[in-house]
């Protein structure tokens, strides 16, 4: 917006004849205009930024709305923040509610209907010499809400196509016949006589096995055992008593439990 004609505006909307009182040629500005925001560098660079020139330069942005009682007050030569001024009048105004100078004003614009019946409308804010309007509660939570329904949403999608992928190839494997394993590998001839080979190198390098040591004194072995008995069994002939079957000769009571 040219700055120009803002600043032209107000000398020549009274001449001291409030028949003869020009309209304002600008239209209010909308409610939502969080999507822009206004600096005008030059003004900057020529004027200081503080309490005194503040609402001067927010005039020259989109934001200001050349109906309220603040450009009446302009129009008067008085300052256009003057609190016991405005509290006289009624209608649209704008108020600094915060301000850390030079660098954060907050401005906000209400509905006055008497000296202390106020209804706050909307609030906009100068950082750093940038202009910009503070986004309402209501679509603060409308936006958040909605960005966490998308990401719900999100998350729910992926998941649905994850248990879709995983079902079907569920259902692919159950169609598909098994296979059957083959019971035993083929064997590779040549590998096998490299490992003979390999052992009876190894076999032909190690010493010979040492020879059992000798039986003790005294000591007699199972064979020797085993060859008394059967030469006293031949001997005593018919003499020698049946072997009894543990089973079947020695009654149920005695037989092995299993």
């Amino acid at each position: 917006m040219d700055a120009s004609l803002l600043s032209s505006a107000p000398a020549d909307t009274f001449n001291g004849n409030a028949g003869e009182q020009i309209a304002p040629p600008m239209q209010p500005p909308g409610t939502d205009m969080t999507g822009i925001c206004f600096r005008d560098q030059l003004w900057i660079n020529s004027y200081p930024l503080d309490r005194n020139y503040v609402f001067d330069y927010f005039a020259l942005s989109p934001f200001y709305d050349i109906t309220c009682n603040n450009e009446i007050l302009r129009r008067r030569s008085v300052h256009p923040l003057d609190h016991s001024q405005l509290s006289k009048m009624t209608g649209l105004e704008y108020v600094i509610s915060d301000a850390t100078e030079p660098n954060l004003f907050v401005f906000r614009k209400q509905k006055r209907d008497g000296p202390e019946k106020v209804t706050p409308m909307l609030t906009y804010y100068i950082l750093d010499g940038t202009i910009y309007q503070a986004p309402q509660l209501c679509s603060v939570f409308a936006a958040r809400v909605g960005r966490a329904v998308y990401h719900i949403s999100n998350a729910f999608s992926v998941a649905a196509s994850k248990l879709e992928t995983i079902r079907q190839v569920d259902a692919k494997s159950q169609n598909e016949p098994s296979e059957a394993k083959p019971a035993s590998e083929t064997v590779d001839l040549k590998e096998v006589k490299r490992v003979d080979l390999i052992l009876k190198s190894l076999y032909s390098k190690l010493p010979p096995a040492p020879p059992p040591p000798p039986f003790p004194e005294g000591y007699v072995s199972q064979e020797a055992l085993g060859e008394k008995e059967d030469e006293l069994g031949t001997q005593g002939g018919e003499s020698q008593h049946p072997q009894i079957d543990p089973i079947i000769d020695q009654g149920p009571a005695k037989r092995m439990k299993f």
